[in-house]
């Protein structure tokens, strides 16, 4: 069986909720070796962030809530007292043997458990120490805890997104999804491997500050230089682009779909399925730039012709013609959808308490390395036994009396 292009790292997970768990999970499917550190008795909060619950064969909830289950696969979970000397000694024996640690904690929290970066640095010089916060190290907000809703507020996702406010509904919306806490694990895993390349050439590690609030704002991508180039700070548009039309939910006899016309020759081939040639040269739609200007004069004339006839009528015939569109599905839609099914997105996994458990594949494809899932997302504790005994070389006498004391 071909290994990860990973496998040869260790990873030492202290992170918990999503962030810092996307960051270790997406390592883990890389191949990587990941030791998940929790909290004896009730461990990573999202634990108990249900329902929905997993299910066993019975149909009778489990301790798994999905939440957890959604950014913790291919780890070990080892519960560990770090507010306890005898705790804390047993983290710095694991990251002597690591490669990689991840935390999230306030800043400051570790330091005070012997666990920062130069405590760390000083027994494992190689190490790639990886902070997650709200905030970052420094600055006035530093202290304060970050929540991804709060961050989506402050870093101006909010403001761009939802439905125009004379519009029914209008107002800031959130995304749908924990968006910053998801680019910020992401964006976690770009720095690490760039930290290990690195390790490469000099040898030695680095410590990496990662804030939520820099991803969310970094991640405003061509919105920025839109207020940046212009000095107008953008609106909401809804489901429309700010800067290519048409671009937007389109809603047909039956249903909404959406409609992508990147650039003036989708465009005209657009008019052509409508059977209105005549809107792709008039000076007032012809070009892109027009069409941004003039859009509250073209959206309202293809409102009207899509009414017409159905979604699925006009989503096949834009489709031939080149046009990208699709329709706007559910979850169960999406998961089912031929093209999702035929990528393998959708897997299950042997579980010790449900027989086996359903996920969401990674998007890595690799010609050499294929992503391969060894482990489902870990019982609480399940694995401290095990690697106190493999990696720390505890034996079991031991290992009763530091469950005894309440430290594991």
């Amino acid at each position: 069986m071909t290994s990860g292009p990973l496998s040869h790292l260790r990873v030492l997970d202290l992170s918990r909720v999503l962030a810092g768990p996307w960051a270790g999970q997406t390592l883990a499917d890389l191949g990587a070796n990941v030791i998940k550190i929790e909290r004896p008795g009730s461990g990573d909060d999202t634990r108990g962030w249900g329902p929905p619950y997993l299910k066993d064969a019975a149909g009778k909830e489990t301790s798994e809530a999905a939440y957890y289950l959604a950014a913790n696969r291919g780890k070990r979970s080892v519960t560990i007292d770090l507010t306890v000397p005898a705790g804390q000694a047993l983290v710095r024996e694991l990251a002597a043997e690591s490669d990689i640690l991840i935390e999230n904690y306030k800043v400051g929290t570790l330091s005070r458990y012997g666990l920062g970066y130069e405590d760390i640095r000083a027994i494992n010089p190689r190490i790639i120490y990886c902070s997650v916060t709200g905030f970052g190290q420094d600055g006035p907000l530093a202290a304060q805890p970050g929540y991804d809703f709060i961050i989506q507020g402050m870093g101006g996702m909010m403001s761009i997104t939802g439905e125009c406010d004379d519009l029914p509904g209008g107002g800031p919306q959130k995304l749908g999804i924990a968006f910053a806490d998801l680019m910020t694990g992401m964006y976690a895993g770009v720095a690490i491997l760039a930290a290990l390349a690195h390790r490469d050439i000099s040898g030695k590690g680095q410590y990496i500050d990662m804030a939520l609030l820099d991803v969310q704002v970094a991640s405003m991508a061509n919105m920025n230089l839109n207020y940046l180039t212009s000095g107008r700070v953008p609106g909401r548009y809804g489901n429309a682009h700010a800067n290519i039309v048409p671009y937007q939910v389109f809603h047909a006899q039956d249903a909404a779909f959406v409609i992508a016309a990147g650039n003036d020759g989708q465009f005209a081939r657009l008019c052509a399925v409508v059977e209105h040639p005549e809107l792709a040269v008039d000076p007032h739609f012809a070009t892109n730039a027009a069409r941004v200007r003039n859009r509250d004069e073209l959206i309202p004339r293809l409102e009207q012709l899509f009414h017409e006839r159905p979604a699925a009528h006009w989503i096949e015939a834009l489709t031939r013609a080149g046009v990208p569109s699709g329709p706007i599905n559910n979850i169960a839609e999406a998961l089912e959808h031929p093209q999702v099914r035929h990528r393998g997105m959708r897997i299950d996994l042997p579980h010790p308490q449900a027989g086996t458990v359903p996920l969401v594949a990674s998007p890595f494809k690799f010609s050499a390395t294929p992503v391969r899932y060894q482990r489902p997302p870990p019982l609480l504790g399940e694995h401290t036994h095990e690697i106190l005994g493999e990696l720390l070389g505890r034996t079991p006498v031991e290992i009763k009396e530091l469950q005894e004391r309440g430290v594991i």
